[in-house]
């Protein structure tokens, strides 16, 4: 799929030849200028009448005529060299992407030289390319007898490249793909109706992935998670048909099972709300609250081409959130595997109730630090908008190295606070330890704080998102619909990650 090589022959037979940009280029240096001189100065004019954007993200076609081996010419838009970063890149280069769709094309070759400068060098750029290509190409085939699909895919990727080794280039665009292809895969889970991904679904593509990666893997079934008493989990299941899952994948990658980083993802595969029942809008697109699980799932499938130094566990509480004769109610007082008993106040604060469970069994498998990720509350949207993810969290150390992977990852987040008397609120039940929804001021902190109750002493980040995990509207990376938001932050935190002291 994907070549490097070092010189670019004018006269080889390309599909389309792609180059970068910069605004307020008045010489042309390197592979431009000579392309320039082959098409007899021509591409000096079209930058100067502005027929060839430099704009950040424009995207121009030019006709060769056959004065090249290239048919055609695609110039990518890079802003100003000042503006010029690796976010900017690869969003670019999304588009490009995606507008490849409508181009037909089957194969493309980038001169990549013209995509670098100093703020971004030729292997942040390859492994830019990389990402940009699988995410931007990505389409949700969907149920439709005639699947809205390109007739053609691009197929292979040709970089052209002067500067640093081949391999080193191509490694780096392999790795850029791997975390593109890893979003991908959140975002196809997260867009399956829950009919087709119920929670044995979903523990059967955690089983397939483990086997696939060589990843220990245990799927705990409705007896067993009565047996270690998981009565939250086991609460917001009762009003179902489907029985539940606690999904647990392992992967060891130093000697000894120390400094584990504990991933955990809300895997409510459809939620009603149960007797707290949403509305008839509000009901609809429920088959996204598993976005955190898709998350985990799609870091965990990263990790696994990458084979990182680090030891991870990853675990989903997985199942839907009904309504019937047997569903948990508001009053109800339910017992959690960590011992603490918890007054359910609002059947649709579920999400926290199975976070609980999970985040105590991730300590069970000797999680030293945690990370969960959740679709959990319309609240963190009226704080934070459609994107922004909110963040939360008992330790400022770990917290940085989270917000650093996010900043890295082009997946923005925000802190929000908890401060004591915010604790005080969650462990305000007459009749039991905790309560699961104290009210809707400071909804999200409220959810957060639930669940930080469970982590307890260990170094602990809560990543809220609701408003993240969707769109409705295309962009530059992908379609309208699941974005596969936190995949590569995980990811990424697990590749960077050092012990705190």
């Amino acid at each position: 799929m994907f070549n490097v090589k070092k010189e670019l022959d004018f006269a080889s037979q390309h599909e389309c030849l792609v180059i970068g940009v910069f605004q307020k280029t008045t010489n042309l240096k390197g592979t431009l200028a000579e392309l320039d001189s082959r098409l007899d100065g021509y591409i000096m004019e079209l930058l100067k009448s502005g027929d060839i954007s430099a704009k950040k993200k424009g995207i121009s076609k030019v006709h060769t005529f056959n004065k090249i081996g290239a048919k055609r010419l695609y110039f990518v838009g890079l802003g100003t060299e000042k503006e010029f970063s690796f976010e900017l890149l690869r969003e670019a280069l999304g588009r490009l992407f995606k507008s490849a769709s409508s181009e037909r094309w089957t194969e493309a070759t980038f001169v990549l030289d013209t995509f670098t400068n100093e703020n971004v060098d030729s292997l942040d750029a390859a492994h830019a390319l990389g990402e940009a290509f699988a995410m931007g190409t990505y389409q949700f085939e969907g149920y439709k007898q005639k699947p809205n699909l390109p007739e053609k895919n691009i197929e292979s990727l040709t970089l052209y490249v002067t500067g640093p080794e081949t391999d080193e280039v191509e490694a780096a665009l392999s790795v850029g793909y791997v975390y593109g292809m890893g979003v991908n895969s959140a975002r196809t889970l997260v867009n399956t109706p829950g009919n087709m991904l119920t929670a044995k679904d979903m523990a059967t593509y955690a089983q397939e992935l483990g086997g696939k990666y060589g990843f220990e893997v245990e799927i705990l079934e409705k007896e067993q998670i009565e047996n270690l008493g998981m009565g939250a989990l086991l609460a917001v299941n009762q009003g179902s048909e489907e029985p539940p899952r606690m999904i647990v994948l392992k992967y060891q990658g130093k000697e000894t099972w120390e400094n584990v980083i504990g991933l955990v993802g809300k895997g409510i595969t459809f939620d009603t709300g149960g007797y707290s029942l949403k509305t008839k809008m509000g009901i609809v697109g429920m088959k996204t609250d598993m976005g955190g699980a898709a998350a985990v799932l799609g870091a965990m499938q990263i990790i696994g081409e990458l084979k990182p130094e680090q030891n991870v566990v990853a675990v989903i509480p997985s199942t839907d959130n009904m309504i019937s004769g047997n569903a948990f109610k508001p009053d109800d007082v339910i017992t959690s595997m960590s011992g603490k008993t918890i007054e359910v106040l609002n059947t649709d604060a579920e999400g926290r109730l199975v976070l609980a469970d999970a985040i105590t069994y991730a300590k069970f498998h000797g999680a030293n630090y945690l990370v969960d990720v959740a679709t959990l509350t319309g609240g963190v949207i009226t704080a934070l908008g459609l994107n922004t993810t909110g963040a939360f969290t008992n330790n400022e150390s770990w917290f940085e190295q989270v917000l650093e992977a996010s900043y890295e990852a082009g997946e923005p987040m925000w802190r929000l606070p908890i401060f004591e008397k915010d604790w005080e609120r969650v462990r305000s039940s007459k009749i039991a330890d905790l309560n699961n929804s104290p009210g809707s001021e400071g909804h999200a902190i409220m959810g957060a704080a639930f669940v930080g109750e469970f982590a307890e002493s260990t170094p602990w980040v809560h990543l809220d998102i609701a408003g993240t995990s969707v769109t409705k509207q295309n962009h530059d990376l992908g379609p309208s619909g699941a974005t596969g938001v936190m995949a590569r932050t995980l990811a990424l935190l697990i590749e960077r990650f050092e012990p705190i002291s």
